[in-house]
Formats: C-alpha cells, sequence, structure tokens
C-alpha cells in the first residue's frame, strides 16, 4: 500500500486547490518556514479524524477553513483527499485505488467519504486498522510528538512501540470487546428480572391452565347433554312443528281475507284522503278569505276611528269659527260705532269747512284789512288742513278693515257649512259600515266554527305526523348506527391498507426491496400472491409463516441483484423462492384420509402455481365439528 496523492482545498493557508503527487521517487516535502509544511501534516492528521482542535495548533475546528486575506474573501468549505494504491489488497477492499475524503463547512456540518461515496469515520477507522495509519499512530509524527517520545510523556513511547508491533489493533477490538460485553451483562441483569417476573406470571398461568381444563371438561359434559336436550327439543319441536303448520295454514287463509279488506280500507282511505285534501284547499281559501274580511274590517274600523277623530277635530273648528264670528260681530259692531262717530266728525268737519269757507270769503274781503293778521291764518288753515287729511286716511283703513273682516266672515260661514255637510256624509257612511260590520261578525262567527272543526283535524293530523316522525327517528337512528358500524370498518379498512402498504412489520430488508420498483415489480412477496377464503385463511397462514416474507424470484439473477442491493444498502438479509426452479415440479398423487387438499383452497396465478403446490405438499385440511385441523406431511 503507498500513498499517491493529497488534494488540499481551503484548508488553513491553502486557499486553492492543491494537489501533491508522491510519486515512487519522491520521499519528502521541504520548503522555507512558513511555507505550510506543518499544514500538510496536519491535513493528513484532520483527515483520518482527528477530533481534537489543539492537535491542529488551533482554538475551534472550523479556523482549519481558509480565513481569507485583504485581497481575497474568505472559504466556505476545507477539503482534504488522500489517495492510497491497493495493488497488494493490504486494505480489505476489492478496489485497486482507495480515496478518502472529508470535508468541514463554515455552516458546522461535517462530511466523510470513502472513494466519493458519504460513510462514517468508524467506517474509515476500521478501513486502516491494521495497516498502522491513523489520526494518533506513529506514521504521522507532528513537532510536539517528538518531545513526548523523548520524555515518555503520557506513555507515548508506549504507544508507538505498540502501534508498530500492532498490538493496538487488538486493545481497541479489546475494549469494543469489553464494552459489548458490559452491555450484555446489562441485558442479562434485565433478563433476570424478566425471568422473575415471568415465573410469577407462569403461576398465573398455572391456575389459568387449570380452569381452562376443568372449563373443557364441563364444556364436555354440558355437549352431551346438550346433545341429548337437542333430540328431546327436536321430538318436540317436529310435533309442534305440525301444528304450527297447520295454523299456518289457517293464518295464511285469514291473511288473505284480511289483505283484501286492507286493499277495501287502503282505497277509502285514499278517497278520503283526497276529500281531505280538496277540504284543506277549501278550507284554505276560506281562510284566506276570513283574512281579507278581517284586514277589510280592521281598515274600516281604522277609517271609523280617523273620521272620528276628524269629525271632533271638524267640532272643535266650528266652535273655534262660531267664537270668531262672534268676536267678528262685536267688533263690526264697534267698527260701524266707530264709522257712525267718524261720520258725524266728517259732517261736522264739512260744516265747519264750508262756514270757514264762508268766513274765508268774508277774509277774502276783508283780506286787504288784516293783512298783518295773514300769516297767523294760514298757519292756522295749514293745520286744519293736515287735521282733516289725517281724519281722511283713518278713515280709509277702517275702511279696509271692514272689508278684510267681511271676507273672513264669508270665509269662515262657507268652512262651517261645508264641514256640516262632510260630518252628516260621514255620519251616513258610518252606519252603512256598522251595518256591514255586524254582517261580517256572522260570518267570521260561521267561519270560526268551520276553523275549529278543521283545527280538530289538524291536530288530529299533527299527531299522526308526530307517530309517523318518531318512527322515522328510530329509523334514522338505526342508520346512524349502520353508518357508524361502516365509518369503523373503513376506517380499520383505511388503517390495514395503509399499513400493508408501509409494510409495517416486517424487517427493513423487506421494505428496502419493495422501494426498488424496477426490481419488486417481477419479485413479489410470497403472502402477496396466494388468496385464501376466509375461514382457512388463519390455519393455512399458520402453516406458511416461516415463508410468507420470501421473496418470489423468477430466476437466480434477480435475486443475486436483490442480495448486491442490500450490501451496498447495508439493509440486512432478505430470502428467496427461485421459481424456474420449480418449474419442473410435480405434486405426488396420494391417497389421503378424508379432508380436503389445502393446496385447493388456495387461489394464486398458474406462473406461481407449483411453488405453492410444493409447499402445501401432502397438506390436508379436516373439517370436525369444533374447527378445521391441518394436516402436514406424515399427517401428524
Amino acid at each position: 500500500m503507498r500513498l499517491k496523492t493529497l488534494e488540499i482545498k481551503g484548508f488553513k493557508s491553502f486557499a486553492n486547490e492543491t494537489v501533491i503527487h508522491f510519486n515512487s521517487d519522491v520521499t519528502g516535502v521541504v520548503g522555507p518556514n512558513g511555507s505550510g509544511k506543518s499544514n500538510v501534516v496536519d491535513a493528513v492528521r484532520w483527515v483520518f479524524g482527528e477530533q481534537k482542535s489543539s492537535q491542529l495548533r488551533l482554538d475551534k475546528m472550523t479556523s482549519v477553513i481558509f480565513n481569507g486575506t485583504k485581497k481575497r474573501k474568505e472559504g466556505q468549505m476545507a477539503q482534504v483527499s488522500l489517495t492510497f494504491e491497493n495493488s497488494k489488497n493490504i486494505l480489505p477492499t476489492e478496489f485497486q485505488n482507495v480515496t478518502i475524503s472529508r470535508m468541514l463547512y463554515r455552516s458546522g456540518e461535517s462530511e466523510y467519504r470513502l472513494n466519493g461515496v458519504p460513510c462514517r469515520l468508524k467506517d474509515i477507522t476500521s478501513l486502516f486498522l491494521d495497516t498502522g495509519i491513523g489520526a494518533d499512530s506513529y506514521a504521522i509524527i507532528a513537532l510536539n510528538m517528538v518531545e513526548d517520545l523523548l520524555s515518555d510523556r503520557e506513555q507515548a513511547r508506549r504507544r508507538m512501540f505498540e502501534q508498530a508491533a500492532g498490538v493496538s489493533k487488538y486493545k481497541a477490538r479489546k475494549h469494543e470487546t469489553q464494552l459489548k460485553l458490559e452491555a450484555t451483562t446489562a441485558d442479562l441483569d434485565r433478563v433476570e428480572d424478566l425471568l422473575y417476573e415471568i415465573e410469577d406470571q407462569l403461576k398465573k398461568l398455572e391456575k389459568q391452565a387449570l380452569r381452562t381444563k376443568k372449563f373443557y371438561e364441563l364444556k364436555d359434559e354440558y355437549k352431551g347433554l346438550s346433545i341429548e336436550l337437542a333430540v328431546q327439543n327436536l321430538a318436540r319441536h317436529r310435533k309442534d312443528y305440525k301444528e304450527l303448520e297447520n295454523q299456518i295454514q289457517r293464518e295464511e287463509d285469514n291473511y288473505r281475507g284480511a289483505e283484501a279488506k286492507a286493499r277495501q280500507l287502503e282505497a277509502e282511505i285514499e278517497a278520503l284522503r283526497k276529500t281531505h285534501t280538496d277540504k284543506e284547499t277549501s278550507l284554505s281559501e276560506q281562510q284566506q278569505e276570513v283574512n281579507r274580511l278581517t284586514g277589510r274590517i280592521r281598515g274600516k274600523e281604522n277609517e271609523k276611528n280617523m273620521l272620528a277623530q276628524k269629525l271632533s277635530f271638524v267640532e272643535q273648528d266650528a266652535r273655534r269659527l262660531d267664537d270668531q264670528i262672534a268676536r267678528a260681530a262685536d267688533t263690526m259692531r264697534r267698527l260701524e260705532g266707530e264709522i257712525e262717530g267718524y261720520q258725524t266728525d266728517l259732517n261736522y268737519e264739512k260744516r265747519v269747512e264750508a262756514d270757514l269757507e264762508a268766513e274765508l270769503d268774508q277774509a277774502k274781503q276783508a283780506l286787504e284789512k288784516v293783512r298783518g293778521d295773514h300769516n297767523l291764518l294760514k298757519g292756522n288753515l295749514d293745520e286744519f288742513v293736515r287735521e282733516q287729511q289725517a281724519v281722511e286716511r283713518v278713515l280709509v283703513d277702517l275702511e279696509k278693515q271692514k272689508a278684510v273682516q267681511q271676507n273672513q266672515i264669508e270665509n269662515l260661514r262657507r268652512d262651517v257649512e261645508r264641514t256640516l255637510a262632510d260630518v252628516a256624509m260621514r255620519r251616513t257612511e258610518m252606519q252603512g259600515l256598522d251595518a256591514k260590520i255586524a254582517e261580517l261578525d256572522k260570518g267570521v262567527q260561521g267561519q270560526t266554527d268551520k276553523i275549529a272543526k278543521l283545527d280538530a283535524a289538524e291536530e288530529k293530523r299533527r299527531t299522526d305526523i308526530a307517530a309517523t316522525e318518531r318512527d322515522i327517528e328510530a329509523m334514522t337512528k338505526k342508520l346512524a348506527d349502520h353508518n357508524r358500524i361502516l365509518d369503523a370498518k373503513r376506517n380499520e379498512y383505511k388503517l390495514t391498507k395503509s399499513m400493508v402498504e408501509s409494510l409495517e412489520g416486517f424487517p427493513e430488508s423487506i421494505k428496502f426491496l419493495s422501494q426498488q420498483k424496477d426490481w419488486a415489480k417481477n419479485c413479489p412477496l410470497l403472502s402477496d400472491l396466494i388468496y385464501v377464503r376466509e375461514e382457512y385463511r388463519v390455519i393455512i397462514e399458520n402453516y406458511l409463516e416461516p415463508y410468507l416474507n420470501y421473496y418470489v424470484a423468477p430466476n437466480a439473477a434477480a435475486a443475486v441483484e436483490a442480495i448486491q442491493l442490500l450490501g451496498r444498502s447495508q439493509k440486512g438479509r432478505a430470502n428467496f423462492f427461485l421459481l424456474d426452479a420449480f418449474a419442473q415440479y410435480e405434486p405426488p398423487l396420494l391417497l389421503m384420509p378424508a379432508g380436503q387438499q389445502a393446496i385447493d383452497l388456495v387461489e394464486v396465478d398458474p406462473q406461481y402455481r407449483t411453488l405453492v403446490a410444493y409447499l402445501l405438499e401432502n397438506v390436508l385440511i379436516v373439517d370436525d365439528s369444533a374447527s378445521p385441523l391441518l394436516w402436514g406431511r406424515g399427517w401428524n
């Protein structure tokens, strides 16, 4: 075994991918201080699974990833690969070149690979266990290890000699064996505890076995007595049967007569149902008419109340208008008196005016005589004219007020006459409505009687409907119970189907091979090939139980392919039937006691018939009074 290449990428100072070839003429790696020689040794130690960061001169394991520089960003992964030439088969593998790799990501995830296939560190350690090569072996010596060897610190020299002598691998195996022995001792202690518990249970089971034995003895005695009782009951039942047969004949005659009566009653019920439907239709129409008349009555009553209220308002308005008319009449009389007084004053003023005019004439004649008094007389005359104009204006206002009052009086008189006419007309309408209401009350009384009868019929119909609803509820409850049972069966079917599809309870190898669709489609399980009726299923499955998990392969090549798949994935073992090995098999013709051959109760595809016939060769099913019995090869 010889080291061929060392590939380093992103490990410590090796930012770029670096490959070091160890050809036959290469004996070492040299270089100035700081060139990375120690990092090469650390890379070799690290790829062999070194877990202590202090052995790699680091504070933590993720520091092995290239940390970056001013001109280059840090790396995200460190990877180291070693390739060995295994031409002399020192390593226990069939490959000529063996490459081990270790990768560490900055997220903390780590991965080991063996020839590019992900593996465990234990697999790599086991592979190089007998070669003297490892993370802490003497083949890889760092600077501090020389000092440890010279000072024999922590027995380092002893470990080196043990590795050189090949003793370390046995010590490792011894340590593993001791751990297994300790685990086995713990398991044995647990087994002793279980045995102690089982002994207690055995005492209980012995008591139960005695009770069971007594039960079966009583059961056999009960069976004999039951047969005797059944014989006596059979004789009595035969006699009763003849009597019941005659009684059935008589009851059949009665039934036919009752059936004829029932048909006649059904026809009468149908006619009554039709009449009842017509009556219900008529009742509905009459009820609608009653509702309509009731609505009209309520409307008329509302109109009556409104008219009474309106009449009250009209009477109040009439009283108010009478008061206004009385007040207006008093005002008219007062105004007429005032007008007469003003007329008298006006006549007096006119007479005064005439006198003044006469005096004016006299004054004109004496104007020249009284020019000195002219200004005083002119002022008196102007004042008199102003007083006359004021009196005339007051007179005009009074005439206007009189005209307005007369118009108001005429309007009030017309309103009173119109209101009285409306009241008389409303009274006439109220008398007609009272007559109609009396007639409607009589009709309502008749309809009320009819409604009472129909209510009684409706009550009876509701009682019948309630009874029918109770029957329907009972049937619904039964249906719900059946649905619950059906749902339980469906859930049980789904659970069983999911368990079958997921191969629950099967070994890991069976599950793995069943997931290989390309291989599994031609190689089914024996349990998937056979079908047996319910009453014989358990007994035949119990007989074939050791073989139900066997795969039926068409030939040896398919079985070898499955074995290779299991070996590569480390999924355990599986058992196979080679179908071509049974191609020439012929089941023997043997004379057997009374019973039925098991192969005749099994349904299977024709290509698998010979295999199942071989497995069930000389297997006979004998059906006794209690349960089926199975006779195997040799009839034992």
